[in-house]
């Protein structure tokens, strides 16, 4: 076997979170509100528009109809005519063609050519006139959170701090390069969880660039089918045809060759570019490495199966295609694929872009759908150096966002931040001492399987075992999404009902290590604790971290008001999760008619009674309100019960600041 060092892929020279400039929602001017518009980042062009026609209207359910639409928008921009380009060359009239309806209810439309900016604005204007459009974008792509790799450097002690472990795997590298599986300042103590917990029975969704065959690995869902090729562009995918394909595999995503250059950068350029990444490899060995077996290293929930499912391709993937794996991961239909016999319980996604999350992004309405089927989403909050909330899907309501940690607890110099971050990760720090900048070392990357193939990978792979260093949110994120899977088998393994997003979310932070430094920017609750959190999880026997109702919890939505609800006997469960620094929670009941007590406690669902209920409002009628000034960084139970008898069509609202 090779030496590791000669595995490790050279260091990036700048902080990358993107491979090409994006664009990021927002609101211009415009002769109607449903019109979402564009903020340029570098020249771009667009020939995927994503629209989302209002229920009721004509073109909701009639793709003839959706087209007839847009070839008139085409004639009212005046795109329907033969011009000449800037070069003198001339263009013809354009053509539109209908691609498919999303699994979220959009339509997916291609034009015959690309648009400038200015073009696609007169475009995308012309198509919000009509009052039966309530949004539409272009189809933007988004990226894999781009991690920086480890160099050749001399190898550093990293185990002084870490206490003794019971149970250490046989795997020859783990002792000394998997320092963020141990319980030091910055590890996630995921040995420890070992003795209860391994993912057996957990299936973890990695929405990424697919996978690669490794001898360290268990690429069986793709071996068999299972794992599905998203793609619809032959460009992205680097397949002969824009049909989706059964296996999930990564076949390269380089861009330093032409035509990606071209296309990525508008460049030729080859040092503008990158070889391809595996980068869907090493999540996948992230989350569940083998472990154990004698060889390389080891994966968190290494019992846990991986479900492959390829978005990322050459210069990225469409917000169209992401949007329908979450939806099919999480159990959702997507026509033309079969259905999951078992859909993910976790879905990893440690990819992004600029902009905003709102009810108008596929990623929004998807996220939503998959929380409500039971899956947990995770994903990797950007190596940007920037607040989370200006990056999707990491801004999306719901999901557990990750910044990154060092070897040191500090918050890794790239990593996002901000208080839509939900908790920290090891991720590396790069440096000595976590430093933004000096000398790299070891123990700064996090250490995980991947492909040696510059291009496409190199098989057959049972004679590559290869192992590289990265550091990055993206590594971050696994590290979160692996710990989730544990806790979902030690739950199934005791027969105890399956949590729901929201209170797993209430777990991870409940159990989360406080921060040994004073981070310089939010960046969630603590650092992630498996140990902790299966832990307290398994002790409490219950479901629910101190609740035994937890998990029939409805969860609530940020400001949006949840209409209809009528009494039950044993009064209506709902939860709210409140992520750190926020303020002025207020949960309030309304409308409908009949008599409402509202009991609410931080953590744990209130007691059928309500005695042990942190906060109440008991007055007649149905309008109740509770303020919290300070709240808690965890989830809020809200038990609206029927004092005298019954309710009817009443409303419930949990809102906080910001």
């Amino acid at each position: 076997m090779k030496s590791l060092h000669s595995f490790r892929i050279g260091a990036l020279t700048a902080a990358l979170v993107l491979a090409v400039p994006l664009l990021h929602a927002a609101n211009l001017s415009s002769p109607s509100p449903r019109f979402v518009g564009m903020s340029q980042t570098g020249a771009q062009s667009f020939d995927r528009f994503i629209i989302t026609y209002k229920n009721g209207s004509t073109e909701r359910n009639n793709k003839d109809a959706v087209l007839q639409n847009v070839q008139a928008a085409v004639s009212h921009a005046g795109l329907d005519r033969v011009t000449k380009s800037s070069t003198g060359a001339t263009v013809a009239p354009l053509s539109v063609s209908y691609k498919r309806k999303l699994a979220v209810g959009s339509d997916l439309v291609r034009t015959s050519r690309k648009l400038s900016q200015s073009e696609a604005t007169a475009l995308m204007t012309q198509l919000a006139a009509d009052p039966a459009v309530a949004s539409v974008h272009p189809d933007y792509k988004r990226y894999a959170v781009k991690d920086f790799a480890a160099a050749a450097s001399s190898q550093a002690a990293m185990l002084a701090a870490a206490q003794p472990q019971t149970f250490t795997p046989n795997d020859p590298y783990y002792q000394q390069y998997q320092w963020n599986f141990f319980n030091t300042t910055g590890g996630a103590d995921v040995n420890n969880a070992w003795d209860i917990a391994d993912g057996t029975g957990v299936t973890v969704a990695v929405i990424d660039t697919g996978i690669t065959q490794h001898p360290d690995l268990d690429y069986s869902l793709a071996t068999n089918n299972i794992g599905y090729d998203f793609i619809t562009d032959s460009f992205v995918s680097g397949r002969d045809t824009d049909d989706r394909v059964p296996g999930g595999w990564d076949l390269g995503d380089w861009d330093n060759t032409q035509p990606y250059l071209q296309e990525c950068y508008g460049s030729d350029n080859p040092s503008d570019g990158e070889p391809s990444s595996w980068h869907g490899t090493v999540v996948s060995g992230e989350v569940a490495e083998l472990t154990n077996n004698g060889l390389g290293m080891a994966g968190i929930a290494y019992n846990a199966k991986v479900l492959p499912v390829r978005v990322l391709g050459h210069c990225g993937g469409y917000d169209s295609d992401i949007s329908d794996a979450i939806e099919w991961a999480s159990g959702g239909h997507i026509d033309g694929v079969p259905d999951l016999a078992q859909p993910a319980q976790v879905i990893n996604m440690s990819l992004g872009g600029e902009g905003t999350c709102d009810a108008s992004v596929p990623e929004y309405t998807a996220i939503q759908d998959a929380i409500g089927r039971g899956t947990t989403v995770v994903v990797a909050a950007g190596n940007s150096t920037a607040d989370v909330s200006n990056f999707t899907p990491a801004s999306c309501p719901g999901v557990v966002a990750v910044a990154s940690n060092g070897i040191t607890g500090k918050r890794a110099f790239y990593s996002n931040y901000g208080k839509g971050v939900t908790i920290s990760a090891p991720g590396g720090g790069i440096y000595a001492n976590d430093a933004s900048s000096g000398t790299e070392v070891d123990n700064g990357f996090v250490w995980q399987a991947i492909n040696l193939g510059t291009t496409t990978p190199i098989y057959p792979a049972d004679s590559v075992e290869a192992y590289g260093g990265m550091a990055g949110t993206s590594q971050a994120a696994p590290h979160v999404a692996g710990t989730v899977a544990l806790v979902v088998g030690a739950l199934k393994a005791a027969g105890v009902p399956a949590l729901s997003p929201a209170d797993m979310t209430s777990v991870l932070v409940k159990s989360a290590r406080a921060f040994p430094v004073t981070e310089d920017y939010p960046i969630g609750a603590g650092i992630v604790d498996a140990y902790a959190a299966v832990n307290l999880e398994v002790s409490n026997d219950n479901g629910g971290g101190g609740g035994g109702d937890n998990g029939n919890a409805t969860p609530l939505t940020k400001g949006v008001l949840l209409s209809g609800q009528n009494s039950t006997s044993t009064g209506n469960l709902y939860s709210i999760v409140v992520p750190a620094g926020a303020t002025t929670l207020n949960i309030r009941t309304l409308g409908g008619s009949g008599n409402v007590g509202l009991y609410v406690k931080a953590g744990s669902a209130p007691s059928a009674n309500g005695s042990n209920a942190d906060f109440s409002s008991i007055k007649p009628g149905t309008s109740e309100a509770v303020v919290i000034s300070q709240p808690q960084a965890t989830t809020y139970y809200i038990l609206v019960t029927a004092p005298q008898g019954s309710f009817s069509n009443i409303s419930v609202l949990a809102d906080y600041n910001p």
